[in-house]
């Protein structure tokens, strides 16, 4: 068999391989790239941030350092989509990648907690810039049926990153040597910035000229910002007022969207009449879900007498299974790709449900028979997650226009962010008023880890009914 053969063999075997042909390897190596920076950084800044604070202070400040992050990263995506008329994709990738380095560059120097936050904000703007060009390039680069395949790779990117984000935050733990973590992706940064014009191709803006809708980002950002404070907030009184602040900044901002003749996102995307619309509270119900698993290492620790560094690698196969059900399901088309979206989202919940079970046991004396269907739980949280997620990325560039494709790629990582913030800010409410710190201890913890995964499964519910009106959606 010829060389040809045998890679068209490997390709036809696992579809997403295709990805990897020469005719696709450059733009794959390039917005993977994009993926990376922003999954290791994160990952990366979960492990470092207690050894900032330690070496320069600002703990009253901690929060914010993913906050700030997070909403910047909001906007960066947002600037996808909205940028100026004459700047390319291919520019914007430039841009994004440059912009990442200078705010490693503020973070690595910085002298103080501000300075950091300084410094995150700048990393959020070109992470999140490049998280939504990797779905931007998407309809560019690679021919339809292939676009499930590179949501796949992502999700992977992203299942890796659980490892190498921590493992790398580790080497520079100790002392002054956090500095180093912000500058060990620099060079891949630069690498890409160069490489960005010669390797990803000069795409058509086809986007109709409008306005930026500066009141619906505003409100967004707001509701971004609040949220995620009200998740690093221990007074459950002012968590709520905050959560219930960003609710209504996120209201208004659909009120004006709908209403509004220049849009932040793309046709019907407000309107759940429209199957667009369904498939977003699809993406952002699950991610809400998702989140939850923030407390698994502490319920881990408390309950099942984990170590720290298994607790870690146990909450990965969240990631791991995410990954898992993606390269199971990439390949898939029609109905079995909406079943796959449907059951995920049942799966998913399900899991949740699950740990309300498993993970809420007093097993202080780590017996594995004990701990392994947690785990099970955790695969399948992910699992579910993973199963329809690439379905309803491609979903959403089927559904709207040549001219807000824009609009609908940087809206995808917009939703996941929004859902990370609310999902950590209602998991911090729940599990606080279950009696995860009054009255504490394992009596606390036990309460916390059952009331949180029971209710944190019913927005799966929501989830489920999305996913079952999108059936008519299909092309």
């Amino acid at each position: 068999m010829s060389n040809i053969d045998q890679t068209a063999a490997v390709a036809n075997a696992s579809s997403v391989f295709r990805l990897f042909l020469p005719e696709h390897l450059p733009a794959t190596l390039m917005l993977a790239g994009g993926v990376t920076l922003y999954a290791v950084e994160s990952y990366i800044m979960a492990t470092i941030a207690p050894s900032i604070v330690r070496d320069i202070g600002g703990l009253a400040l901690f929060s914010w350092v993913t906050s700030l992050f997070v909403a910047a990263a909001v906007l960066g995506s947002i600037f996808v989509a909205m940028r100026p008329r004459g700047i390319g994709l291919r520019s914007v990738y430039v841009i994004a990648a440059l912009v990442f380095g200078v705010g490693s560059l503020i973070a690595a120097a910085a002298p103080s907690m501000p300075v950091v936050l300084i410094g995150r904000a700048v990393q959020g703007l070109g992470t999140g810039a490049l998280a939504a060009l990797g779905y931007a390039f998407i309809r560019f680069v690679y021919p339809e049926p292939l676009w499930p395949k590179a949501s796949t790779l992502y999700a992977a990117i992203w299942g890796v990153s659980t490892v190498i984000g921590p493992t790398l935050g580790g080497f520079f733990s100790s002392g002054h040597a956090w500095r180093y973590a912000f500058i060990v992706l620099m060079p891949l940064g630069l690498l890409m910035a160069f490489l960005a014009p010669r390797l990803l191709p000069e795409v058509e803006d086809d986007r109709e000229q409008e306005k930026t809708p500066v009141a619906q980002i505003g409100l967004l950002l707001a509701a971004v910002l609040m949220v995620s404070a009200a998740g690093a907030i221990e007074t459950t009184g002012a968590k709520i007022a905050l959560i219930a602040a960003s609710v209504v900044a996120v209201a208004g901002m659909l009120f004006i969207e709908s209403r509004s003749p220049n849009r932040l996102l793309p046709s019907g995307a407000v309107s759940l009449s429209r199957p667009i619309s369904r498939v977003y509270l699809a993406m952002l119900a699950m991610t809400v879900v998702l989140v939850s698993d923030v407390f698994i290492p502490y319920f881990l620790q408390t309950l099942h007498g984990v170590a720290p560094l298994v607790s870690g690698y146990l909450v990965a196969l969240v990631a791991l299974g995410w990954t898992f059900a993606a390269f199971l399901s990439g390949s898939l088309t029609g109905r079995r790709a909406y079943a796959a979206i449907v059951i995920g989202a049942l799966i998913e919940a399900a899991a949740t449900a699950s740990l309300a079970i498993f993970l809420a046991s007093d097993n202080s004396e780590a017996h594995m028979l004990v701990i392994l269907p947690a785990a099970i739980g955790m695969f399948m949280m992910g699992f579910g997650i993973g199963l329809g997620w690439a379905h309803l990325v491609a979903m959403v560039l089927k559904l709207v226009a040549d001219n807000e494709k824009d609009k609908a790629s940087a809206a995808i990582p917009t939703m996941s962010s929004l859902g990370g913030a609310f999902g950590a800010a209602f998991a911090g409410v729940i599990a606080n008023g279950a009696g995860l710190v009054d009255p504490g201890g394992i009596a606390g913890a036990l309460s916390a880890a059952h009331w949180l995964y029971l209710l944190m499964a019913l927005p799966g519910i929501v989830a489920v009914a999305a996913a079952m009106t999108l059936r008519d959606s299909r092309k």
